[in-house]
């Protein structure tokens, strides 16, 4: 039967063996459960269940995306980026007002704004597509996603179905701001990874079949791994919108290390470190590094191509930019970036701290919101006296559970070594850990906008501890289902019960009070 149940039972079968101990070598025709990779047989259902999640997503992020705005100017940071998308257009994709001082990011996202406007104009709508659209990409991609760390449809559609009702990545959506285009690309290098590990095992698993794992003591060549390619450029892309796709870049190049050595440990590979260090490590840095540092500077090609563009000419001007061995161009880029790098480095909290400043320390649990608009005095509520506001806060009912799925998520890799825990930690931690390096900077909860998926990721794998295998018993079963159901009615409630506030909608004053549970909410 298709397995559309718990993840639990299906992934002890794929789960990494410990190191240390290496298992041995399987005679021609034997088959390894550790490099099984088999999903649900279940794809006609999977897809329609993706769609239809999918659907609900675009409905949700979709609806009234215009309503929030500053009389149909743009609100808090969409002032910065909306103007330079705009500006993109009318020049051909490029920035050329060197005397506007916050044109401190790449292009890319700029550049997707930008074609929101092209479309619909310098209006809200025009510039807030383009992020809808990739809030219900991000949908799509995280059902894919969930259903092949777990081998489960359900739990696939579960993870959808949380995404769509998270406060923080809903909003994100329905703002012309980078963040949420970078979670997006960040979310489908992992996602591609995801299945270049099980291609891997599948081409190992026919080298078993064969017979021919023993014959060199690093094991097989893989052949050219299409699929990690293409993570190599949608980590590029996460670069070119914003420069903390790095961190992704050296995680997610030490994970698919690593799982090169799990699986060569696991086919019977009697070297799997070195074979993986020889076979593998090269290969990566070419697809995980190198085509992502080219695809960086390839999304500046219109900057390249013009004359006006900010430092277009810098070396002109100024003569110590160094790296004289370079052309001009990418010297005068380089500067750019330099001064770019200065603006971050300098953008501290100092003695005059923003109102809605937020640490990393307070991001898990969602404990310092932002206000992205107010208004008062709207009609709309039934009142003479209306509110609309629009504010950044992580679902509750997900984003309170953050620290104890943490928690469980280190506990099931130091006792359990599950792979699939931690993936998750390694996408969660790329993310968050580098912002305590230097805490003096200013920073904000939007930044954990690219967290999301994988704290929706950890909770799913725990919703599958819950649900139990597919094999176990009836009552087993329909305890934990009972259970999951419960925390998703809950999640849903929460969603709804913020939605006016998530989307600028008409309220009481009484209800907008209602909505701020917290003290460090206000």
């Amino acid at each position: 039967m298709p397995n559309t149940g718990g993840a639990s039972g299906t992934a002890r079968a794929d789960e990494t063996v410990p190191v240390g101990r290496t298992p041995p070598v399987l005679p021609p025709g034997a088959t390894s459960p550790h490099l099984d990779p088999r999903m649900p047989q279940d794809r006609l259902r999977s897809w329609v269940v993706t769609l239809v999640v999918t659907a609900l997503a675009a409905l949700v992020r979709f609806w009234d995306l215009g309503l929030a705005s500053d009389d149909g100017a743009p609100v808090f940071d969409e002032k910065h980026y909306v103007p330079q998308a705009w500006q993109m257009l009318r020049n051909g994709g490029y920035e050329d007002n060197p005397g506007y001082e916050l044109v401190v990011h790449p292009p890319v996202g700029k550049q997707l704004i930008a074609a929101g406007e092209w479309l619909f104009g310098y209006t809200p709508v025009g510039w807030r597509v383009a992020a809808a659209a990739c809030g219900t990409i991000m949908v799509l991609l995280l059902v894919r996603s969930a259903r092949r760390l777990t081998r489960s449809t359900l739990l696939g559609g579960i993870a959808g179905l949380l995404l769509v009702c998270d406060g923080l990545s809903h909003v994100q959506a329905r703002v012309g701001m980078l963040d949420i285009f970078h979670a997006t690309f960040v979310l489908a290098a992992f996602s591609l990874l995801l299945v270049d590990r099980d291609q891997v095992r599948q081409r190992l698993q026919r080298v078993v079949d064969e017979g021919r794992v023993g014959d060199s003591d690093w094991g097989p060549r893989l052949g050219f791994r299409w699929w990690r390619f293409a993570a190599g450029l949608a980590l590029g892309l996460a670069c070119g919108a914003k420069w903390d796709g790095i961190y992704w870049v050296a995680a997610f190049g030490l994970l698919s290390v690593f799982w090169d050595v799990a699986a060569r440990r696991n086919a019977g590979v009697r070297r799997p470190w070195a074979g993986a260090l020889v076979r593998d490590t090269v290969p990566a840095l070419g697809s995980l590094l190198l085509l992502a540092l080219a695809v960086y500077f390839a999304t500046w090609a219109f900057w390249f191509a013009s004359e006006t563009a900010t430092d277009r000419h810098a070396v002109l001007l100024h003569r110590d930019v160094g790296f004289a061995f370079l052309p001009d161009a990418l010297r005068s880029l380089i500067y750019y970036q330099q001064n770019v790098l200065e603006f971050h480095t300098h953008l501290t909290t100092g003695n005059k701290p923003h109102p809605w400043e937020s640490k990393p320390w307070a991001w898990p649990m969602g404990l310092r919101p932002m206000l992205y608009y107010y208004e008062s005095g709207l009609p709309g509520c039934g009142r003479a006296n209306c509110v609309g506001a629009t504010m950044l806060i992580g679902t509750p009912a997900m984003w309170w559970l953050s620290l104890p799925v943490a928690g469980w998520s280190v506990w099931r890799v130091l006792s359990r070594f599950d792979w699939r825990y931690l993936a998750v930690l390694v996408g969660y931690g790329a993310g968050y850990l580098p912002w305590f390096v230097e805490l003096s900077r200013q920073m904000f909860y939007f930044y954990a906008t690219p967290l999301v998926p994988f704290l929706v990721l950890g909770i799913v794998l725990v919703l599958g501890d819950v649900l139990g295998p597919s094999d176990a018993g009836r009552e087993r079963r329909g305890t934990g289902l009972l259970a999951v159901s419960l925390y998703m009615g809950l999640v849903v409630a929460n969603f709804a019960w913020l939605w006016p506030v998530l989307n600028g909608d008409p309220m009481t004053p009484a209800h907008w009070q209602a909505e701020l549970w917290l003290p460090s909410w206000r």
